[in-house]
């Protein structure tokens, strides 16, 4: 390593030395200043993501791949670091969302510190840096040791963020699942790093990819990094613990776990199979594509059922994460079928997907955080004429909204077109069954796209439109200006990278080279204006076009209605006769999404009951009707409750050995002795 080939690694190291001082200024400056920590901790979180943009764009555009060692611990166990286009695009998702939540910080952080000791922010500061540090070491690892050490750093205090608010017992039971899970995750994982390492002869990834690993178990290996891994990004059904933890903790760290935190779960099984592993397989791609498919039609069930903002918000990060899944599988099919240009093309439809949800997800969740910093309400149904009161806001709400939903002019669109193009493709295939299995998914996926926007046209317009609910939401106003410039970044990005997504994929050439070898060869055939990701005859999209087309037609339709427009009246709307208009006479949450719940009933466990109480009278009139609907998780009731009943009935079995006597106790450290010595012998 020499020369400016140096450059992008000590930009890392700078990226993660800022994000410890962040952590020490939370901890020593807070106690003589403590308004610095809105402004210094968060200085240095600034730093930190900026630096990591800087070392991944470098490396990522320059198109390199350095190296370095750290001799931590026993002599013979060097800790290794490798900086290389795949680690150096996820430090450019990390530091755009880092360089995002600093700025929306400082002033979200102060509700904190207003309510006192219950929720000190020190806390809050120093296990915020220990998350974002362990995921920029997580990146930079390049052995199974660092990897494994910044994994379970990430863990751990991605549960005490979750447990922040430890006051309320949702929140803890939360974070205990949460963790429990991670650990249950993180023992997987080191399962398939001892598998190849087996092979390899060492924990350095250098020796696993030079491993030459039999066929079985090379499955073996990719199965558990996938169930392993699949657990962090929260894949169906090992998803549970995502919509309980993501919404309790402060809104700007739900951005980042939704947003960073289980994109390292696709990193790694990017990194497992692609680099360590390699030559994949299409038997893996079908069975990624089955759990993809599924986590996405099922996460944007499961949200649209929700009245809870954050909750939402949660499952629809299940729905994404299926949709890279998606890619992915599509990917692996076509790799393994000996179709490399289009196993590419799946590849970066997966990899755009992944930075295009960190942004929109992001950018939604700091949303959900600035209605709750002003209203207090996470309810949809407690809200209601947000527009008016935060309209800045709702504008940046709207483009997520938009984003998420996958349509143009927006980033969500073309990443979810590119895969839709990688299935169009199925015909190349040989085997039947994957001709036949890849167009369901397809239309699965569709079906995925439509009830997003449905989600989304519900959020929006139950929280943001119509009247307000409560009186607090009808007080609200506008949030600070950092918190804005948070979501007005995100907001931009989403626009610049659905616009000139040629750009984006030409960057991503050096991660394909290095993991498949091979770059699309068409994205340019056309010039920047067009996306080709086949061929010219084949498919293409132009989205600088799509835009003129857009304000030009907004432009020319405002000309004519402003000449033609009758002068304007005002007046209350349409009452029926029931007298003004009020907030009780709007849809609901759960009212709009009935329909849906009717058709996919059998999705969930349904409670619903309809108390009526009436007038006495010889004509019954209804005095008051309560409606209660109860959604359960099948998921939750057919797969953990049972397993958490085993372990209750094995611990009450093994209980009966407590007998709390010495002499019993004594027999059994004697009859272990003898069987320890039996074996030993």
């Amino acid at each position: 390593m020499s020369g400016t080939n140096e450059i992008p690694l000590l930009l890392a190291y700078t990226a993660a030395a800022c994000s410890l001082l962040s952590g020490v200024v939370s901890v020593f400056a807070v106690r003589r200043h403590p308004g610095f920590l809105h402004f210094g901790s968060f200085l240095f979180l600034f730093a930190a993501g900026a630096a990591s943009i800087a070392a991944g764009a470098w490396t990522l555009l320059a198109d390199i791949t350095v190296t370095d060692q750290f001799a931590l611990g026993p002599p013979w166990l060097s800790w290794h670091l490798r900086l290389d286009p795949l680690s150096g695009y996820f430090l450019v998702l990390l530091g755009t969302l880092v360089v995002a939540a600093s700025l929306y910080g400082p002033s979200y952080t102060r509700e904190f510190a207003r309510r006192g000791a219950a929720q000190p922010l020190p806390p809050l500061g120093v296990f915020t840096a220990f998350f974002i540090v362990s995921m920029q070491g997580l990146l930079l690892a390049d052995d199974a040791l660092m990897f494994m050490i910044s994994w379970e750093m990430m863990s751990l205090s991605g549960y005490f963020l979750v447990a922040y608010q430890h006051q309320h017992s949702a929140n803890r039971h939360a974070a205990f699942l949460y963790l429990l899970l991670a650990h249950v995750g993180a023992l997987i994982i080191l399962i398939s790093f001892g598998v190849l390492a087996a092979f390899g002869g060492g924990l350095s990834f250098d020796q696993m990819r030079s491993a030459s690993v039999t066929p079985l178990w090379a499955t073996l290996a990719f199965a558990f990094a996938f169930i392993g891994f699949g657990i962090k990004a929260g894949i169906v059904p090992l998803h549970v613990w995502l919509p309980d933890a993501h919404p309790v903790a402060p809104s700007h760290i739900s951005a980042l776990m939704s947003g960073v935190m289980i994109k390292m779960g696709i990193y790694g099984i990017v990194r497992v199979s692609y680099d360590l592993i390699g030559n994949v397989r299409w038997e893996w791609g079908v069975v990624v594509l089955i759990v993809g498919t599924a986590s996405a039609l099922l996460g944007v069930l499961y949200a649209i059922m929700q009245h809870d903002l954050k909750r939402l918000l949660a499952y629809h990060s299940i729905e994404n994460i299926g949709i890279i899944l998606m890619g992915l599988g599509l990917s692996m099919i076509f790799l393994g079928s000996g179709h490399a240009i289009l196993g590419t093309l799946g590849l970066v439809a997966a990899l755009y997907h992944t930075f295009n949800h960190a942004l929109f997800k992001g950018l939604l969740f700091l949303g959900a955080g600035a209605v709750l910093y002003r209203t207090h309400e996470r309810d949809l149904d407690h809200m209601g004429g947000l527009i008016h009161r935060m309209p800045v806001t709702a504008l940046m709400f709207l483009v997520g909204c938009v984003a998420i939903s996958a349509l143009p002019p927006f980033n969500g669109f073309v990443s979810e077109w590119l895969t839709f193009q990688t299935a169009l493709q199925a015909p190349v295939l040989h085997n039947g069954v994957l001709r036949a299995l890849i167009p369901i998914a397809a239309a699965l996926l569709a079906l995925t796209g439509a009830l997003a926007a449905a989600c989304f046209v519900k959020v929006f317009g139950i929280a943001f439109l119509g009247k307000p609910r409560t009186r607090r939401v009808a007080h609200a106003r506008e949030v600070p200006a950092g918190m804005l410039a948070g979501m007005g970044l995100l907001a931009a990005l989403c626009l610049l990278l659905g616009v000139f997504p040629t750009s984006v994929i030409e960057a991503m050439a050096p991660i394909t080279r290095l993991l498949v070898h091979d770059a699309l060869p068409s994205t340019l055939a056309q010039g920047w204006w067009w996306l080709t990701p086949i061929a010219p005859q084949v498919a293409s999209y132009s989205a600088p076009f799509l835009v003129i087309a857009i304000i030009g037609a907004f432009f020319i339709g405002y000309v004519f209605l402003k000449r033609r427009a009758a002068p304007w009246r005002t007046g209350y709307a349409w009452d029926c006769g029931f007298g003004r208009l009020s907030h009780r006479m709007q849809y609901t949450s759960t009212a709009f999404s009935q329909p849906i719940r009717r058709v996919f009933g059998a999705v969930w466990k349904v409670e619903e009951q309809v108390e009526t109480s009436a007038l006495p009278g010889p004509l019954p009139r209804a005095k008051s009707i309560h409606h209660q609907l109860h959604v359960q998780d099948w998921s939750w009731l057919l797969c953990y409750v049972p397993i958490g009943q085993l372990v209750l009935a094995a611990a009450r079995r093994v209980g009966v050995i407590q007998t709390g006597n010495i002499h019993t106790y004594l027999k059994y450290s004697f009859v272990t002795l003898l069987i320890f010595l039996w074996i030993v012998s």
